[in-house]
């Protein structure tokens, strides 16, 4: 049977696509994931839909006609590791580097990023995307109330803090004639949680901290993702720390969402920053985990978030990325003071997403590594060498940070792997994740889940 779904007047990217089906996402305290749908029948389901244009990516309003093949119905139980959470949380933390939980996937460590997938998943679901409703690019719900109204009602978390990104471009003044939403020069990009819950307290082993970043949403956050070249970072470091070979660099127009701000609206930066401060000083005396999560855009930004963290504040806990889908960042240096200072990333990599391969291109450091070897090979060394220092001073030159989870879409039989936008939406991300086993067994045979999308 083909089932097609017509778009909504309102889409949200975050909302399921079949309407005749409502599914509930429970995530217990022994790890177990599971979807039931309250009606038995069922609907089948493909992947159809093409690559958007460059008019509908500008376009704030996320494109919601979807053509479905398989049954999403499902019930997957995610079975938990022997050794608690709470024994050795800060190995799956990233405390070392998730040295032999990634192959095959550590169900703990699965359930781990499911959860902090869904804290994302809420930043989808209170984000107003209708450019007609007047509180259009804020959050559609009280902190008091938004994750119950993102269906995330047991999380043990508590919001404390929504989080705002202003865009730095300087619109022309014939930008005033157009629809409102084009300017909309500072939006609601997330949120900070802190865990709240005595038994979560104990399961988890210590207070955990939640950032959570959507992705793209508005115009200007569009167009700040294409000022692709790499810019320097405001250095806080002295020239002894070791790290002298070029100081480190971020993409223009990621710096620019972190760190701009109005005379009415404080940079995401300084919000951020207060915050932890203030947590800091609230919990310090506790053990205490800072988690940064974020898919796209929100993972870039969670990527700058762990460096400014670690840079600004000498004591601060033990810092941890969970990215999903994101973009490069900065270059090899922004990657060696990252590390340097201890900040944890996880990459969750979609090898078919287009998005993981940008902006700029990458030096094969092991390749130099190897050439560099052959004792034949001098001359090419040097003119390697001298190449790279041309393309580096173009300011495109990016380096890969932290540790890589590397998924695919062709391993799953219910995601097309041809379509660009399928393959990044974080639906599918979480889809991968919840049924990847290892390398040479990509994927579970009982696989069925595909959750909603999110562009």
């Amino acid at each position: 049977m083909r089932l097609s779904i017509k778009p909504v007047t309102t889409p949200n990217p975050s909302t399921l696509i079949v309407p005749t089906q409502k599914f509930k996402t429970i995530i217990s305290c022994c790890c177990t994931l599971t979807q039931s749908p309250t009606s038995s029948t069922p609907n089948q389901a493909t992947f159809t839909q093409n690559l958007p244009n460059w008019e509908q990516l500008l376009n704030p309003v996320s494109l919601s006609s979807l053509t479905l093949t398989q049954p999403i119905t499902t019930t997957t139980a995610v079975t938990a590791t022997k050794q608690p959470i709470r024994k050795i949380w800060e190995e799956y933390q990233g405390v070392k580097n998730w040295e032999g939980l990634l192959d095959p996937l550590d169900d703990n460590l699965r359930c781990e990023i499911l959860r902090y997938g869904q804290f994302v998943d809420a930043a989808y679901k209170a984000f107003d995307f209708d450019p007609d409703s007047p509180s259009y690019a804020t959050c559609k719900y009280p902190k008091s109330s938004l994750f119950e109204n993102c269906e995330l009602p047991a999380t043990g978390y508590r919001l404390t803090k929504n989080l705002r990104a202003t865009s730095g471009i300087q619109l022309p003044r014939w930008i005033e004639k157009a629809p409102s939403w084009v300017a909309t020069q500072s939006s609601w990009i997330g949120y900070v949680a802190v865990c709240q819950d005595k038994n979560e307290i104990a399961r988890l082993g210590r207070r955990d901290v939640v950032i959570s970043f959507r992705g793209t949403a508005t115009c200007l956050e569009w167009l700040e993702n294409l000022r692709a070249t790499l810019t320097h970072l405001p250095s806080r470091t002295n020239n002894n720390s070791g790290l002298n070979e070029c100081e480190p660099m971020v993409e223009s127009g990621f710096l620019s969402l972190y760190t701009s701000g109005t005379h009415l609206m404080p940079s995401l930066q300084q919000m951020v920053r207060e915050e932890i401060a203030r947590l800091l000083q609230s919990y310090g005396d506790e053990p205490l985990s800072l988690t940064i999560t974020g898919h796209s855009l929100g993972a870039a930004l969670a990527t700058l978030v762990a460096y400014d963290i670690k840079t600004t504040f000498n004591r601060s806990p033990l810092v941890t990325v969970m990215s999903f889908g994101g973009p490069r960042v900065g270059n090899r240096s922004f990657r060696r003071h990252l590390e340097k200072k201890g900040a944890k990333v996880l990459r969750i990599v979609n090898s078919d997403d287009v998005i993981t391969k940008v902006p700029g291109f990458v030096i094969d450091e092991n390749e130099r590594r190897h050439v560099a070897c052959d004792r034949g090979a001098h001359k090419r060394v040097e003119i390697q060498n001298w190449l790279q220092k041309k393309v580096e001073d173009t300011q495109w030159v990016y380096a890969e940070v932290g540790k890589e989870l590397r998924l695919s879409s062709k391993d799953s039989p219910y995601v097309n792997g041809t379509n660009v936008s399928t393959c990044h939406e974080l639906s599918t991300y979480l889809h991968l994740v919840d049924n990847f086993v290892s390398r040479k067994c990509p994927f579970k045979a009982t696989a069925k889940r595909l959750l909603g999308r999110h562009c």
